[in-house]
């Protein structure tokens, strides 16, 4: 309707600029107005009063005349101009007519957002209740409408700034965008990392990619700008040493590394407006079901407050101490385990004003920080590092993480029930399958002499017990703030020689000792 009003109107002004050009080509080409057989715009008599008329003229009576034909030209003029006015009346109204249209239609499209903006809340509160629920899904079906999809696009250009983080709903389930994060310095084989990404990433759309690089090294600049608007490429613009105390000066590069995340995170929440983002480093390697972990996660991430991180590491994910057939069987843990882990906006809000100037991951891992809240991690990891060297001087590498096995079954977890991960279910279902595991000695595993399929728990008291314990069966027996490796509850679940094992504090465990670190 807007569309026909506005070319009624453009119409309307080009007959009013045509009626004046016709106009003045007629009055100007025409002859002299006079009566009846006096010549000018009548229609003469006979030849005899034609030639009589140019006579009058010729001897010069025809001052009068002139003066005559001038009011009259004067009249009609004034006649055309009253048409004019209307003229212009009319299009004025059309033009008014058309304004409220539009307006109408602006109202129109407002209404429509926030149509779609209530089919969104809608649609989550609807899988909020489903992950709540302990009832059948209602075979009654809630009937919204469509909402057209919106496309988010990001450019190689720091500056751009997709309008939206998230798709819009449809009648089955909201799409949330979830972007990867890939933090990056100065290694060249990010292509190793970036090629895993681009090659499972099941949608550029849904699954932005913004490499944010540090150290401004050139050969890895140009590396990461050879994939294109494939990803966004963003440098951190402070290359400048950090002044530290004399003996931290061995540890620059990780006061670097906290300033980098601090930026990066910043860019990501309050540049680009995303809600969530999965965080990975330029030396891992993602598993073919990265992504669909992650999307299946979120709403459980989302909607449980005992949470603050999922992530794709198991610290104790060796090749013999995970089960090779149980690729879909997810934990909570205590321990902050990073390596590919996702985090929402909320909680960077919470984090950003006190983030510390170095050592970032052990400073999460303080209970100031965690707050008695958890993550979830696999049990077979969906990320390997192959970064041996780096601020960490191969810290752990060589003992441990070369052995991490990575996922390579496709798990379609988005089709699964994930809420026994919500704390309430988890906590009654693991507290009977840790103590109700038959107690035995250390010596009675090792010895081969225990007949039954376990599990097994293993009992320690003391940090010494549980580091000798975790050594001897080939798990990481380091705590941070007094949470062991993968702990949850104080128990830290692993299979040794088939069987699984729990390393667990005695039952009635309350809370992790600080000063086990």
């Amino acid at each position: 309707m807007v569309r026909k009003k506005g070319s009624f109107i453009l119409c309307g002004a080009f007959l009013f600029v045509a009626w004046n050009a016709l106009l003045l080509l007629y009055l100007w080409g025409r002859p002299p107005i006079g009566r009846v057989g006096e010549g000018g715009g009548a229609e003469p008599v006979g030849k005899e009063e034609w030639g009589a008329g140019q006579g009058k003229a010729a001897v010069g009576g025809g001052g009068g005349n002139l003066a005559g034909e001038v009011m009259r030209l004067a009249e009609e003029v004034e006649v055309q101009l009253e048409k004019q006015k209307e003229l212009l009346r009319q299009i004025e109204s059309h033009r008014a007519q058309w304004a409220r249209q539009k307006e109408v239609g602006k109202r129109e499209t407002e209404n429509s957002k926030t149509l779609k903006e209530v089919v969104v809340e809608t649609t989550l509160a609807i899988e909020r209740t489903k992950l709540e629920s302990k009832e059948e899904k209602p075979t009654q079906k809630l009937v919204t409408t469509t909402a057209p999809e919106v496309k988010l696009e990001l450019t190689k250009a720091v500056e751009s700034k997709p309008a939206e983080n998230t798709l819009a709903a449809s009648t089955a389930s909201p799409e949330v965008v979830i972007p990867i994060l890939v933090i990056a310095c100065d290694r060249v084989t990010v292509k190793r990392s970036l090629d895993r990404l681009i090659q499972y990433r099941p949608s550029a759309q849904l699954h932005p990619i913004v490499v944010s690089q540090d150290c401004g090294h050139t050969d890895t600049a140009q590396v990461i700008g050879s994939y294109g608007d494939q990803l966004t490429h963003i440098a951190q613009p402070d290359l400048a040493d950090i002044r530290v105390r004399p003996e931290h000066r061995k540890f620059q590069g990780y006061y670097k590394i906290a300033r980098h995340y601090r930026w990066a995170l910043n860019q990501i929440f309050n540049r680009f407006g995303y809600s969530n983002v999965v965080i990975v480093e330029d030396d891992l390697e993602v598993a073919p079901d990265f992504f669909e972990y992650f999307r299946a996660l979120y709403p459980i991430l989302r909607d449980d407050a005992s949470l603050w991180c999922v992530s794709a590491w198991n610290d104790n994910g060796r090749d013999a101490l995970v089960d090779p057939s149980k690729a879909h069987l997810l934990h909570r843990t205590d321990f902050f385990p990073g390596l590919g882990w996702m985090l929402l906006r909320d909680l960077w809000a919470e984090l950003e004003p006190k983030w510390p100037t170095a050592f970032w991951d052990d400073w999460m891992r303080q209970p100031e920080q965690r707050r008695d809240r958890s993550c979830i991690r696999p049990e077979i990891s969906r990320t390997i590092t192959f970064g041996r060297k780096g601020v960490s001087l191969g810290q752990f590498f060589d003992q441990y993480l070369r052995y991490i096995k990575l996922n390579t079954e496709f798990v379609p977890f988005t089709k699964q029930d994930l809420t026994y991960l919500l704390k309430d279910k988890y906590d009654e279902k693991f507290i009977i399958e840790v103590y109700s595991a038959p107690l035995v000695r250390i010596e009675e595993l090792q010895g081969g002499k225990l007949r039954e399929p376990g599990p097994y728990r293993v009992q320690y008291s003391s940090r010494d017990s549980f580091k000798v314990f975790a050594r001897n069966l080939g798990a990481m027996d380091d705590l941070k703030s007094g949470v062991p490796r993968t702990g949850y509850r104080g128990v830290v679940g692993f299979l040794y020689r088939g069987r699984r094992v729990y390393l667990a504090p005695p039952e009635g465990w309350t809370q992790y000792d600080t000063s086990w670190s």
